[in-house]
């Protein structure tokens, strides 16, 4: 993709959108670390520093990919990692925990360097695809007005805000919807920002052991977990709005950075699915090739949550759940229009993406494993058995 001349008007909405990424990312997902440094009954300078490390590696990753790359590549922590790890954390000695993360760390290395990870990515359908990510991103629509049942005034207000903004100016309605939503809850005195103070994160450094125990039981099921949970919905939400970086580098890079900040706190970090298509849509920018300014904002972002540490992270933790629920559901509209109207597109490939679509959806956790990789493995079977080939043939064969 060729690089376009940037201007000072072409920064709002992709650090807008990448605002909003961050947001729900910490508001939304963030309160799994907390709740893993709490099982695991870490110090809060373990803690800090925890949050120090995925933040800090997530920033840098994920900016100098984007730049390098010239592509939206949003990077995150593994969310479904973390949840994994408020299970194992109690009955594990953390130096173990934190050899654990360098050896899934190493696994990542290993596999992107080997170059098999995207040669996977391209059997995968476009209408398979599609249909993971729609299946991914439903519940975030959904979530845009189910908290009407919970605070009706506030998911009202939002919801009426955004139909008005976007029936004069499609592009500045998040913009809008974002700035209102706060007014909103400071003057309902739903959220208060007195108690915060900005305080530096300090890094505090574990030395790791390894042992055969965390490699089965923590290791393998992070690496796993990460890989379908993460790193194969990431990397579809990039194909999906025609982006076409190789996931070598991508598995590689945010390997190595995992493998560097593990005995910090870090557990992993990846491309990002849910996070990463608000970024990577026409509301990051009308030109897909401007789009990777997105990603540099996000690594600004998280850049500076990671130096203040626990302190910003808690700013995103006390905006209310409604609050950010909604605003995702809203910044995800697009996302999830054109997945559905991508994955419908090809009448032979219909059926398979639509249960593709509805096996996601449904979010079924078995093994460990969620609904992404039983959704995409569903799609897959189907495919095979309906048209006796992975790869889709004639024109829309692009995977």
């Amino acid at each position: 993709m060729k690089t376009a001349s940037i201007r000072i008007a072409d920064l709002l909405h992709p650090s807008v959108a990448a605002l909003i990424s961050v947001i729900v990312n910490y508001g939304g997902t963030f309160i799994l670390v907390f709740q893993g440094a709490k099982a695991a009954g870490l110090s809060p300078e373990q803690t800090a520093s925890w949050i120090w490390s995925i933040s800090i590696g997530v920033g840098l990753t994920g900016a100098w990919l984007s730049y390098r790359y010239r592509e939206p590549i949003i990077t995150a922590w593994s969310t479904p990692g973390a949840a994994f790890l408020i299970a194992v954390l109690p009955s594990t000695p953390y130096p173990e925990m934190i050899g654990a993360f360098m050896l899934s760390a190493v696994g990542f290395v290993v596999l992107g360097m080997s170059g098999y990870f995207e040669r996977v990515v391209k059997l995968i359908p476009p209408g398979i695809a599609a249909g993971l990510l729609a299946g991914i991103l439903l519940r975030f629509g959904i979530g845009a007005f189910d908290g009407a049942g919970v605070d009706p005034l506030l998911v009202g207000a939002l919801l009426l805000s955004y139909v008005l903004l976007r029936r004069f100016t499609a592009r500045y309605a998040i913009v809008g919807v974002l700035l209102i939503g706060i007014v909103l809850l400071l003057g309902l005195g739903q959220v208060s920002f007195a108690g915060l103070e900005l305080k530096p994160a300090l890094p505090v450094l574990t030395l790791p052991v390894f042992s055969l125990n965390a490699l089965l039981s923590v290791a393998l099921p992070l690496f796993l977990i990460t890989l379908t949970g993460q790193y194969m919905p990431g990397m579809l939400v990039l194909r999906n709005d025609g982006f076409k970086t190789s996931a070598n580098p991508i598995l590689t890079a945010t390997g190595l950075g995992s493998l560097l900040m593990a005995p910090f706190g870090s557990h992993a970090f990846n491309v990002a699915a849910i996070t990463a298509a608000i970024c990577t849509g026409k509301e990051a920018h009308e030109e897909p090739a401007k789009r990777y300014l997105a990603g540099l904002a996000c690594g600004v972002f998280y850049l500076l949550v990671g130096i203040f540490g626990s302190t910003l992270a808690a700013l995103f933790v006390v905006l209310p759940a409604t609050f950010i629920t909604t605003l995702a559901g809203l910044a995800l509209l697009g996302a999830i229009g054109g997945s559905l109207a991508t994955a419908l597109v090809e009448p032979n490939g219909r059926e398979t993406a639509l249960i593709t679509f509805l096996a996601t959806a449904a979010n079924i956790t078995l093994f460990g494993l969620g609904g992404a990789f039983w959704g995409l493995l569903a799609g897959l079977l189907a495919h095979g058995v309906m048209h006796g080939r992975l790869r889709p043939a004639g024109r829309h064969e692009r995977a």
